[in-house]
């Protein structure tokens, strides 16, 4: 192996080359702690990076350079009875014990013992030889074949090659610590490739899993696997019985894929929680027959013009998911949080509150303890206006660690109206394709809210216009990124119907139904959005009877 250079302010000796390999103190791992001929010492374990200066305590070890001038270290083949190996595997592989050694013999190419891997009593590693153009352990033994398996260190190769294949398929291991794998993988992949499947079969700890990851990213496209052990490692699954176990988690070792590419037949354990996707109903059924609700990883986009009562809506729906026991992040940019607030609690007393003529006849002590049932249950944003879009991913990210899985955005437009970029188009494409992604990664459902562009001609969205998501103002990325998309439309220059507000499915990902779903009448004296043809209230009140 060639030399090393370490982040340090100590002073490493310029010819110091690797001697072998220890157990890391820090990290715990078996063989990650390198130790070089003057003393020095690095762990390349995962994250780990322990490290310990020249020390003359130690004493350097000699390693020769050229095969040839190499003393190399003689043993016999044995049985190893405490890794139930038998002495034919180790004749096999070329693994040799003697008083003071277990050892493992390196090749090169041209099949010349090179370096040996000395392994003592106490557990401590150390090489002799020339490492720097050493096969994979094993590898000399085969050329091809239907599968290859690459462990992590020589002892589970020995295992797996005669526990799970009787001496037959190449088995093969990676001859220094697991930091090291993807590199000798890399070196050695014209050989690998000769070879239909590649199964590598690391340690099962984080630093394993991870290294395996990183070997099978190297291997040609459909050929690498990863095999999961239920114990820490393939002999240890052998010596406590677990053969027919280790046998199986080779064979049915996983294929690799990139990040998001997904085979047809690992869809099915998730195709019925798919159409069996929890949700909870809206207020208003007949909105419920088009939609079945809102469900968790979607997002739901309210838009309507100007004054038309979104945000009203969402007041509706936002307490009638909290009335349900769901927690619940309120974030209303229009609105201070008072507003929001009063709006709430309005209709949980079926009473206009903001009011002057309701507002004087509280009893604030009865109203305090209505207010108290829903303590915990519902959470705002104090910020008023624009925000970093990066913080408000970050409130949600909050939210969602609160309990809060229903969350409420109020709205997009004033979201990113003062951020000093001038593009609202390209903000808001960046701000839905990171709610986009935040929301599968979270599993919350989102609503949000958008407002209309001003239409050409005579009528608009304030005189009743229909809405279409082509209306939707800003980014076309709204409608293509939202799975259900509600337009709310109300003629408020109809002095008969301007408390009528229809609400229009425009977009529906889950069933696909659209049109009209609903007509909500917005009635003055308890300040509700009730249903048309289900105007009672939900509590039974009528309208402004009061225990004040």
């Amino acid at each position: 192996m060639g030399r090393i250079t370490v982040k340090t302010n100590l002073k490493i000796d310029n010819d110091s080359t690797f001697a072998h390999h220890e157990a890391c103190p820090q990290c715990n791992s078996k063989d990650n702690l390198a130790r070089y001929t003057d003393g020095h010492a690095y762990c390349f374990g995962h994250n780990c990076g322990y490290y310990e200066p020249p020390s003359d305590i130690i004493k350097p070890i000699q390693m020769t350079n050229k095969p040839k001038n190499t003393e190399f270290i003689r043993g016999e083949y044995l049985d190893l009875p405490r890794r139930k190996i038998f002495a034919d595997t180790c004749s096999k592989f070329r693994y040799q014990c003697n008083d003071n050694y277990q050892i493992a013999n390196y090749y090169n190419n041209q099949g010349e013992l090179v370096a040996q891997k000395l392994r003592t009593k106490d557990k401590q590693f150390r090489w002799i030889g020339d490492t720097s153009d050493i096969l994979m352990y094993g590898q000399q033994n085969y050329n091809s074949g239907k599968m290859l398996v690459i462990t992590e260190g020589e002892i589970d190769a020995l295992t797996i090659s005669q526990h799970c294949f009787k001496n037959t398929y190449a088995v093969v291991s990676i001859p220094m610590g697991v930091s090291s794998a993807a590199k000798y993988v890399a070196k050695h992949l014209n050989w690998i490739d000769q070879f239909q499947s590649v199964v590598f079969c690391f340690d099962n700890d984080e630093v394993g899993k991870a290294a395996a990851v990183e070997c099978a990213k190297i291997i040609p496209a459909g050929k690498a696997k990863i095999a999961d052990l239920e114990l820490k490692d393939a002999n240890e699954m052998v010596v406590n019985h677990k053969s027919q176990q280790l046998t199986n988690s080779i064979y049915n070792a996983r294929l690799y894929r990139p990040d998001g590419i997904i085979a047809w037949e690992d869809t099915w354990d998730t195709l019925f929680d798919y159409l069996e996707k929890p949700s909870i109903p809206y207020p208003y059924e007949q909105l419920n027959s088009l939609t079945s609700g809102i469900r968790p990883s979607e997002i739901v986009t309210l838009t309507a013009g100007s004054g038309i009562g979104k945000s009203s809506v969402c007041r509706e729906i936002a307490h009638h998911i909290f009335s349900l026991g769901h927690k619940v992040g309120y974030l209303a940019y229009e609105e201070n949080t008072e507003r929001s607030a009063l709006g709430i609690l309005s209709i949980e007393e079926n009473l206009p509150l903001h009011d002057p003529a309701v507002s004087q006849l509280i009893d604030k002590k009865l109203l305090k303890e209505k207010f108290d049932k829903f303590a915990g249950r519902i959470y705002f944003d104090k910020h008023w206006g624009s925000s970093d879009i990066s913080s408000i991913l970050n409130k949600i990210r909050n939210l969602k660690q609160m309990g809060c899985q229903y969350i409420f955005l109020d709205h997009i437009n004033i979201l990113v109206s003062g951020i000093n970029d001038g593009d609202e188009r390209r903000l808001i494409d960046n701000l839905m394709t990171s709610l986009r992604k935040l929301v599968q990664e979270l599993n919350i459902a989102l609503i949000t809210v958008c407002h209309l562009k001003r239409l050409e001609g005579n009528r608009d969205h304030v005189d009743g216009a229909r809405t279409s998501l082509g209306h939707l103002r800003g980014s076309g990325a709204i409608a293509q990124l939202s799975d259900m998309v509600l337009g709310c439309e109300r003629n408020q220059q109809d002095e008969e119907n301007k408390n009528m507000m229809t609400i229009r499915v425009l977009k529906n990902r889950f069933l696909g139904k659209t049109g009209v779903a609903c007509q909500l009448q917005y009635d003055d004296k308890s300040g509700r959005l009730l249903e048309l043809g289900n105007m009672q209230l939900s509590n039974g009140q009528e309208s402004r009877e009061t225990n004040y």
